[in-house]
């Protein structure tokens, strides 16, 4: 019973630390190869302006969440608009975002899963347990990448940013690093 106990601990230890790993990585990574592109552009002058404070963290946010297929909605003159800048880009080097997300979860789950699960089904529900450290970042996210301009306010859709990124996104991609973990780690 002490080794069921054990292995549940690390489990839930490695599920929470390779969420917020990959949560992290998959952030910093958008940060560091669009951060400097995105403050020098128009929109973000426009809004560090309206906002007095800088945005570039921000829509660095919304491009990560982007990349998760989470719309960010920004208001305009004839209502709300829904915008993927990811999945509709032109740039080669942006729309390969849409992998880092999947690739980081399927390796938060192969780690987290590492001689922990002896056969496929608790191996894949042991990967997604990376979901305990990646929703309450995507939540937290979803929230704090937000700018409010007056009474408008732009950001990700809170609704499936918390579903689609930090619920599914980890449950899915965390259970199949699973299965590849438990696989590598019986041989």
């Amino acid at each position: 019973m002490a080794d069921t106990t054990t292995d549940t601990k690390r489990v839930v230890a490695g599920g929470l630390a390779g969420g917020i790993a990959a949560w992290l990585v998959g952030y910093l990574a958008v940060y560091l190869t669009h951060a400097s592109e995105i403050e020098n552009s128009v929109g973000s002058t426009v809004l560090n302006l309206l906002t007095d404070e800088n945005v570039t963290w921000k829509i660095v946010g919304w491009l990560f969440y982007n990349a998760h297929n989470v719309t960010v909605r920004i208001p305009g003159v004839f209502g709300q608009t829904a915008q993927n800048f990811v999945a509709g880009a032109e740039e080669t080097a942006l729309t390969a975002f849409l992998v880092v997300p999947p690739l980081l979860l399927v390796v938060a789950g192969i780690a987290t899963v590492w001689n922990t699960a002896d056969d496929p089904t608790t191996a894949a529900r042991n990967g997604a347990a990376v979901l305990l450290g990646y929703l309450p970042l995507s939540v937290a996210g979803a929230v704090l990448f937000a700018v409010s301009v007056g009474d408008a306010t732009a950001g990700p859709n809170l609704v499936t940013a918390v579903l689609l990124a930090g619920a599914v996104y980890p449950l899915l991609f965390g259970a199949i690093g699973g299965l590849v973990g438990g696989h590598l780690s019986a041989e």
